[in-house]
């Protein structure tokens, strides 16, 4: 028989019973491998790590798994797992739930500053939503857009329809339903109650009924011994009664479930008991995957560490790209649709002020919504040229649709031809506006489809094994890039590195300028909600931005951790004027981004570069300006400058310098050496860390290194 690949149902329930033990955890880190598979790296006051795996691709699949079974931490992180950090780093994991009888399981997390669900749909094509408090879409693997529910970051959240749900229903409704089929015992089962295949059979089986036997011939006696059965099998799922087992055949894992089932065993399967039904999937699942690897088939997204498939991913971002210019067109249109509706009811005044006045003094005579269609109608038959125009009347939201020559246009009836043709050019504002953060996440994808191609060529070029873990803590062999003799170049270009930059420990990415240009810039383009705006006390300092959010992802509020905050405060001192002027330390003061606007009060003039901040400010006192430069080997290789705290754990070596005799570009040929030396493969700091790119992260003003 073909290996089980997908949990069912009943498999979810007894799944929830099991991971209820580790409410409590807390988040460290969160992992996404390709596209499907979701790691949450936890820690549990009794039980030490806990590895929360979710899969949604071909496999579909959750549980907790062991230190071993867990794949290796990939490369860079991509936007979905950054954003997950972010939500979840330090939250406690509040509890999980089965959405009725569906295929889906809902994560709660909990951390002072906001709550996060998330929602992995393990049916269908597979998707995993994180939510907001509100249960609004914060971001999603897959965007889903039907006539019956949508899945996309901003809106709320919908779940499928609901089904029935065979451990919860009555004995009428059931013998209802069974009567209503026109087929046999088990396929009823199996597709009206909802079970399943194999656990309409096991039902079948333990109720002692003919799994064949026509609906027709069926009767009563039948039905109270399924319906028996059923409330048997509800009760070991509710009081967690498990027995499970991994069944095999030919010593190949074909199956695994919460108890041992009897269909299974006149099939003559060899199982294995567990102590746990969690136990048992880990176990299962990573024997599947194994045998994946071996060429039976299947993702093997866990234990590959072979060639990754770029052609399927760079292909799945080209169609990423052609869906984004797609919708780029589609805003053009309707904002231009939004534009002549709103001229074509200003062309139309007085045609359009009378429908709205008739439709109004009616209303305020106390004439009902359908008395006015009515009248409309008998209208269109006297030729009335109002009359005629109007397509129809809504009185559940107090409007009236319009037909205006080649558009039609509906109108709010408590507003007069002004305000509507204003909302109109206000909807057209808020298309265009959508565009503009479009475009931006269409940057950022050919972005990754460049890196993607890039690292391609790398693959082909050099069989090096290019795996990154991020994450410290993991138990891996460290390389030592410094005696290595010959250093593999992995870099991609970023759309911020024409600005000063650095990701904080928390890696909250920091942007300062460099001019009153970019200071101009850095505000009305890139300062957006939930991000932090820093600036020195003294003037002559850089605008500095700590971002909540990239820019693929919507804008929202973040807490963002007091380090990273004092982070970007030393960013901002660093590179003002004080380091200029000799002194090794200044007061730095942050605001959100709402307190920063460049409308000066009456009389006043605001010059270029600068802004005016509205009211209280956190001030950071005696913040030193120090800075660390070094090379980082992982997961790209690169000069990295920035406060000494963030730079110096991301770089494989670093120098920490401060405000001294030596002028900028003195100082930066005096790092290169200093760094050159470092590194056995002298030619890799040549190519990555000459003396003008080490000379971009230094301030300015003379420097000298600290010993």
């Amino acid at each position: 028989m073909d290996p089980k690949r997908e949990l069912s149902s009943i498999d979810l329930a007894a799944l929830v019973t099991e991971l209820r033990r580790y409410e409590g955890a807390k988040v460290d880190k969160a992992y996404l491998y390709g596209d499907d598979l979701l790691r949450l790296k936890m820690r549990d006051f009794d039980r030490g790590r806990v590895e929360l795996l979710v899969e949604v691709g071909d496999v579909k699949r959750a549980h907790v798994a062991a230190a071993e079974h867990v794949p290796d931490a990939p490369g860079r992180p991509p936007n979905f797992a950054k954003m997950l950090r972010n939500r979840l780093s330090g939250a406690d994991f509040a509890g999980v739930e089965q959405f009725e009888f569906d295929r889906i399981l809902v994560f709660r997390f909990e951390r002072p500053d906001a709550d996060t669900e998330i929602v992995a749909e393990l049916f269908g094509q597979g998707n995993v939503a994180v939510l907001d408090e509100n249960r609004e879409v914060v971001s999603s693997l897959s965007t889903v857009r039907l006539k019956s529910r949508t899945v996309a970051p901003g809106s709320q959240y919908e779940f499928p329809n609901s089904r029935v749900n065979p451990l919860d229903v009555r004995y009428e409704a059931f013998a209802h339903k069974m009567d209503d089929s026109d087929t046999d015992v088990v396929r009823t089962l199996a597709t009206q109650l909802n079970l399943g295949g194999l656990y309409a059979e096991e039902v079948c089986s333990r109720a002692g009924v003919e799994k064949t036997l026509d609906i027709a011939d069926a009767g009563d006696e039948q039905y109270e011994k399924l319906y028996d059965a059923l409330g048997r099998l509800r009760d070991q799922l509710t009081q967690g009664e498990f027995d499970p087992r991994v069944y095999l055949e030919d010593d190949a894992v074909v199956d695994v479930t919460p108890f041992s089932l009897e269909e299974h065993e006149s099939e003559g399967l060899d199982a294995e008991a567990y102590d746990s039904f969690n136990e048992a999937l880990d176990e299962y699942f990573y024997r599947l995957d194994r045998s994946d690897d071996d060429g039976s088939g299947g993702s093997g997204a866990a234990g590959d560490t072979g060639r990754p498939d770029f052609e399927e991913e760079i292909e799945k971002k080209k169609r990423i790209v052609e869906q984004q210019e797609g919708a780029i067109s589609g805003f053009d249109e309707q904002a231009q649709e939004e534009r002549e509706r709103a001229e074509q009811v200003y062309a139309r005044y007085d045609l359009v002020n009378e429908i709205l006045t008739t439709i109004r003094g009616a209303r305020e005579q106390g004439v009902p919504w359908d008395e006015i269609g009515e009248k409309f109608e008998e209208g269109k038959e006297q030729g009335i040229d109002a009359a005629e125009a109007v397509r129809g009347v809504d009185g559940a939201n107090g409007t009236v649709t319009v037909a205006l020559d080649d558009t039609t246009v509906t109108l709010d009836v408590s507003m007069g031809v002004e305000k509507n043709a204003d909302r109109l050019y206000k909807e057209a504002k808020r298309v265009e506006e959508k565009k503009e953060g479009a475009l931006e996440a269409i940057e950022n994808t050919r972005e990754q489809l460049e890196a993607l191609e890039k690292r391609r060529e790398e693959w082909e070029a050099d069989d090096e094994d290019e795996a990154a873990d991020d994450d410290e803590d993991d138990e891996r062999e460290e390389i030592d890039w410094l005696s290595r003799e010959s250093v593999p170049i992995r870099q991609q270009d970023h759309w911020f590195e024409r600005f000063r930059w650095f990701r904080t420990s928390d890696d909250f990415l920091v942007i300062g300028g460099r001019n009153a240009d970019q200071n101009e810039e850095l505000v009305k383009k890139y300062l957006g909600k939930g991000d932090l705006f820093f600036h020195t006390q003294a003037r002559g300092g850089p605008v500095t931005i700590l971002k909540a959010t990239g820019p693929s992802e919507p804008a929202r509020d973040v807490e963002i951790p007091e380090r990273s905050r004092e982070e970007a405060a030393q960013f901002a001192v660093s590179y003002a004027s004080v380091w200029k002027e000799g002194r090794f330390a200044e007061d730095a003061y942050m605001v959100t981004h709402d307190q920063v606007s460049k409308t000066p009060e009456s009389g006043e003039y605001v010059e270029k570069g600068s802004f005016v901040i509205r009211g209280d400010r956190t001030y950071y006192r005696d913040v030193k300006a120090e800075v660390a430069v070094g090379i980082a080997c992982e997961p790209e290789t690169r000069v990295v400058g920035g406060p000494p705290s963030a730079i110096e754990p991301q770089a494989e070596t670093s120098i920490r310098v401060r405000p001294g005799r030596y002028a900028q570009n003195d100082m930066a040929q005096m790092c290169y050496r200093e760094l050159r030396k470092r590194f056995a493969d002298q030619s890799f700091v040549r190519k990555v860390a000459s003396a003008d790119k080490i000379q971009e992260f230094l301030p300015p003003g003379g420097s000298e290194i600290v010993e």
